[in-house]
């Protein structure tokens, strides 16, 4: 089931003095909390007064937000945005929607996508089964993905197995 909410950052620090604060983003890059007129700190509705990108960070000023005091208080909150808000280009998926999902290679399964670390060349996805997997996610490894589906298929060769020597 798609969740109503996706995790889109955390805030890492108040900015400034005028209750603005620092969001570290979870998505591909800061460009993405930019457009949003609304966020969610635990469920709250938030309105976002102004956003702008911050080398890789986002500063936002939220309503209600006027003091430094204020905007250190909400360090360590997860910052949300309404699904129905977010838009993602052509191809592109929301880790949330893959987590969780069973990974198959060869027709068999061989566990279920745990984790999505991002690396600098490209994510890498984390299965977790009977034997532990770190597989590139990239089209060598990862069929397109097919999300009404509800699996991932991938292709594996030696030395994906975290425990294969």
């Amino acid at each position: 089931m798609k969740q109503t909410y996706l995790e889109a950052g955390q805030i890492v620090s108040a900015h400034g003095v005028r209750g603005e604060v620092k969001v570290l983003p979870w998505a591909d890059g800061p460009d993405f909390l930019l457009d949003f007129e609304t966020v969610y700190l635990d469920g709250e509705p938030r309105r976002v007064e102004l956003a702008r990108a911050h080398k890789t960070c986002v500063i936002l000023k939220l309503a209600g937000v006027d003091t430094v005091e204020a905007a250190a208080a909400l360090r360590g909150r997860t910052v949300s945005v309404l699904r129905s808000d977010a838009r993602l280009g052509p191809g592109r998926v929301f880790v949330a929607d893959l987590l969780g999902l069973p990974v198959f290679a060869d027709g068999r399964q061989i566990g279920t996508l745990a984790e999505v670390v991002n690396m600098p060349a490209n994510d890498v996805y984390v299965v977790r089964g009977e034997h532990e997997y770190l597989i590139p996610a990239v089209p060598e490894f990862v069929e397109p993905l097919d999300l009404e589906q509800g699996r991932i298929c991938v292709r594996l060769l030696e030395g994906m197995r975290s425990d294969e020597v």
